[in-house]
């Protein structure tokens, strides 16, 4: 069992990027349900470019990964959300962290308004307290969720893209205070191994 793990880095008003520690601590992460499972980690740089040459890379990598999950934040959300879709859009107004804007509103012309993973979403979020969602926004989440799944071939690799929320910041007005990075590492543990047991069957 192979498994890949994502996360980005900076980006603008983003100077510190958790997707990335998140995603470093579960490579490292020892537990019985993890043992024999090859974790590989990679951080993309928060640029369209970055993933387009990486992204093919990782999964013509030998052997190839059986799961792909990748993390990326959300500043508006407050808990771990499972990304049942993503959507053929890009946004025009924000650049990356390359100062590159998209010239127009779609990944793919021509393409599906969506594409949909096939992971198990409802046991995913079931095991980690996370919420589902049909949203991933029109950013780089949304954009390697889109290309990350471009590339499935039958059932293999199962992808899955996750956002979590700030950490170490401020709560916002009337919203509870943010989780620390270990609360975010119990769930995504709990994430990963519900996609392990989902690849076996």
């Amino acid at each position: 069992m192979r498994v890949l793990i994502t996360g980005f880095g900076p980006f603008p008003g983003a100077p510190f990027n958790p997707s990335a520690a998140l995603a470093k601590a579960l490579a490292r992460r020892r537990r019985p349900a993890l043992a024999g499972v090859e974790r590989v980690v990679h951080m993309f740089a928060t640029t369209y470019a970055a993933v387009d040459r990486d992204l093919p890379k990782l999964f013509a990598q030998n052997p190839k990964p059986d799961i792909v999950l990748m993390f990326g934040v959300a500043g508006r959300r407050h808990r771990l959300c499972i990304e049942i879709r993503a959507r053929n859009a890009v946004s025009l107004l924000f650049p990356d962290a390359g100062g590159h804007r998209p010239v127009r509103g779609v990944i793919r012309l021509g393409g599906p308004a969506t594409l949909a993973g096939k992971a198990p979403f409802a046991r995913l979020a079931g095991a980690a307290g996370a919420r589902l969602s049909r949203d991933a926004g029109n950013y780089l989440c949304n954009y390697v969720y889109w290309r990350a799944l471009e590339r499935v071939r039958g059932a293999r690799p199962l992808v899955q893209f996750v956002h979590i929320p700030p950490v170490g910041t401020k709560p916002r007005r009337r919203a509870k205070k943010p989780p620390t990075l270990a609360q975010l590492l119990k769930s995504a543990e709990a994430v990963l191994i519900a996609l392990i047991a989902a690849s076996r069957r």
